[in-house]
């Protein structure tokens, strides 16, 4: 069924595979066969997953909470944050005197996420909510004054931060004395927290909490499990039921996996459990976007974590990037199901103008990018004219993917550049934007590990661009593709439907654990189509060596080597690397493998250098 040892035919490269149609190495993923048996023995789970997870750095002893995640082993006590209690004490104060609060967010999906989580709970237990998301374009990123004054003129006496207000110390100035601040953030700080009454965030400098990896939402929810226990303890529910946190975990999922956070252990809890709450669909806003994302033929079908990153999130972000910005708290806070209808067609629409605004926008950032990565640039800076800014972030991620390297895209207007970065794993673009601003490039800059945001005087770019080089140096020796590791070989009979199910245990997959990427050499296409939207998915039959034919998808169809050997029906042999999934239709299951790249047979360097 599976063979590693197959594909070991070269050294260093699976199957001689040195530069495939993506320009990609394919390489096998380093594991402990021998822990691997062992985590199969003592689970009494097939060896194949039991191998799998030996390879992604699991223990025999932490197999267990890696198949099963589960808050009651997970979830940390939320007093572990720093200024946690002090947080959940204010809101406590606020929930029992039914103040109102303000609950200022972000305009991407954890902001939308953490926003609305943090609205709906206070509301459940009786609090006024206002909500203020500020206009990407107008207002910038996070707290501003005009906005926080606005909030304290409609009677907040608290403001809650989500997803910003670490680097907010001098917007919070201009409402010192009037209202009381609290922020729960998860973005890198710089030097001590604001002046404010609490700042939770798990990446302060001085926070011991180990959480650095939770994304706002999760923080949030620690937020408001800490503030039920504070109510708890003040007798306040003898009355009445506490509200349902675990109800909220789909929406800590969704933030979660669209930020980009590792899914390992909390994290890793949150999504497993918060798939299962979404699956019930019974918050109308995420129930209607499902309806949307999927469409008629799989209204049903459960969600994983793939709905969540290529389907749910891009129509939330792209409100904030082109749109209104509040369009998709408004989604997630709906309770009326033909409002929330109404509401995710809009975002479905919106989504599909930014596809167009990034593909005009597209080429000719490829084109300065590739140019840059020939001249030996360790970090990629883009920028244009007329380019909307509120793409930029999107188009810089297509960059990164495409030459594997820390890449930035600006938009160029009124002197001055306006941008966004995304990053490579072990190269901190975040840092070094906080670096840049504070040794006075930057007018604004920050962000975390994989993401960032800036702006700079436009005469300024070019000094820029060589302090990220500097500062991203180690990144000029990664290769032009990022390596594709392949966990073993199958041949098209062995890629069954139970084989699939067996697999998705696996799961959720994401970012810290990725999805297994297997190998069938030496299969033919015997029939090959572009369908979906726009023509963008391309679906082929695939035939093996020993018999057998297995249906193949390739979405996002963007690399045009990768496509077109597909859809040219030539009976060319190539070896196909990509995922094998489960389909379920008609109340039946079948196997479906997702292809992630594939190389001629017959050649070790196929692609372009």
């Amino acid at each position: 069924m599976l063979d590693r040892a197959a594909i070991d035919e070269a050294p260093g490269a699976v199957l001689g595979v040195t530069s495939s149609l993506t320009r990609r190495r394919w390489i096998r993923r380093a594991g402990e066969d021998r822990i691997g048996l062992g985590i199969a023995q003592r689970l009494g789970v097939p060896e194949i997953v039991g191998r799998l997870m030996a390879g992604r750095g699991i223990g025999i002893d932490a197999a267990a909470d890696f198949l099963g995640p589960t808050l009651r082993a997970l979830l940390p006590d939320p007093s572990v944050l720093a200024d946690m209690d002090r947080a959940a004490v204010r809101l406590a104060a606020a929930v029992r005197s039914g103040e109102t609060v303000a609950v200022f967010g972000d305009y991407d999906v954890d902001g939308a996420c953490s926003a609305a989580l943090i609205a709906r709970f206070l509301r459940s237990l009786g609090c006024p909510v206002l909500s203020h998301v500020p206009d990407r374009m107008a207002e910038g990123y996070g707290p501003n004054a005009p906005a926080l004054l606005s909030l304290v003129a409609r009677g907040a006496g608290l403001i809650v931060c989500v997803d910003c207000g670490t680097a907010a110390a001098e917007a919070f100035s201009a409402i010192a004395g009037r209202a009381e601040i609290v922020v729960l953030d998860h973005h890198k700080a710089e030097g001590p927290p604001p002046a404010v009454l609490a700042t939770v965030n798990p990446n302060r400098l001085d926070c011991g909490s180990g959480l650095r990896g939770l994304c706002a939402t999760g923080v949030a929810f620690l937020a408001a499990v800490s503030t039920v226990r504070v109510l708890r303890l003040q007798g306040f529910f003898a009355a009445g039921r506490e509200p349902d946190l675990l109800g909220m975990l789909d929406l800590v999922a969704l933030a979660t996996v669209c930020d980009m956070m590792p899914l390992t252990g909390l994290n890793r809890a949150f999504v497993a459990q918060g798939l299962k709450v979404m699956a019930r669909r019974a918050r109308p806003g995420i129930a209607a976007l499902l309806a949307v994302a999927q469409g008629p033929d799989r209204a049903e079908e459960r969600p994983t974590a793939t709905t969540l990153g290529f389907g749910l999130g891009p129509r939330i972000n792209a409100a904030g990037r082109i749109s209104e910005a509040d369009l998709g708290l408004r989604l997630l806070l709906c309770d009326d199901p033909e409002e929330a209808r109404a509401l995710a067609a809009a975002l479905d629409t919106v989504n599909r103008e930014r596809r167009q605004v990034e593909a005009d926008m597209l080429e000719p950032a490829l084109a300065a990018a590739a140019e840059q990565a020939a001249a030996g640039h360790a970090a990629l800076l883009i920028g244009g004219r007329s380019w909307h800014q509120g793409v930029v972030g999107i188009v810089a991620g297509r960059i990164k993917e495409r030459f594997n390297r820390p890449a930035c895209v600006a938009a160029l207007a009124d002197g001055t550049a306006k941008g966004s970065g995304r990053s490579v794993v072990g190269h901190d673009l975040g840092a070094a934007v906080i670096a840049a601003r504070q040794s006075g490039l930057l007018l604004t800059g920050g962000g975390h590990a994989m993401a960032a945001g800036f702006s700079l005087r436009e005469g300024a770019v070019d000094e820029f661009h060589c302090f990220l080089d500097e500062r991203l140096a180690a990144a000029a020796a990664l290769p032009g593709a990022a390596d594709l590791q392949v966990e073993g070989s199958l041949a098209v009979a062995g890629a069954t439907a139970d084989l699939a199910q067996t697999l998705a245990r696996l799961g959720p997959f994401g970012n810290g654990n990725e999805e297994p990427i297997f190998v069938l050499p030496h299969v033919r296409v015997v029939r090959a189509e572009r369908v979906g939207r726009e023509a963008a998915t391309v679906r082929a039959f695939l035939e093996g060596e020993g018999g057998g034919r297995l249906k193949a998808m390739l979405f996002r169809a963007r690399e045009p080597a990768l496509a077109e050997a597909l859809l040219e029906r030539t009976g060319a042999t190539l070896h196909v690397a990509g995922h094998l999934r489960a389909e379920s239709w008609n109340g039946g299951t079948s196997s479906c493998f997702v292809i992630a790249d594939a190389a001629p047979v017959g050649t070790v360097s196929t692609g372009a250098p």
